[in-house]
């Protein structure tokens, strides 16, 4: 195991989980509002191109919330390694914080710069 405390494992854990339940509503919302748009919606041409620009707005914010449910997934599947929370460059411990913002975080901020 890392050096992490099994109570800090466990915390990270629930945290990581509520995060996720968070993402799965936010996914849901954006594979809802990013669906095509019927060209028999009579919209109008510049409701029309917003509504195209929003939706490309849209699929990225998708794209970019599947990459954070993914980095998250992979980190609770992380936890059993002994290298957990560790960085790889100084071997010093990394904050449950910058894990949680950055799941896929494998180095500490002073390394990662």
């Amino acid at each position: 195991m890392s050096n992490w405390s099994e109570m800090e494992l466990v915390e990270f854990r629930r945290r990581v989980e509520s995060k996720l339940g968070l993402l799965e509503e936010k996914l849901a919302e954006y594979r809802e509002i990013t669906k095509p748009i019927p060209p028999e919606n009579a919209i109008g041409r510049v409701s029309r191109m917003d509504a195209i620009n929003n939706r490309s707005v849209n699929e990225a914010a998708l794209r970019t919330a599947e990459k954070q449910k993914a980095d998250l997934l992979r980190a609770l599947e992380r936890l059993n390694d002994h290298k957990f929370g560790l960085c790889h460059a100084c071997g010093e411990r990394i904050p449950i914080g910058r894990i949680l913002l950055v799941p896929g975080a494998t180095r500490c901020v002073s390394c990662s710069v």
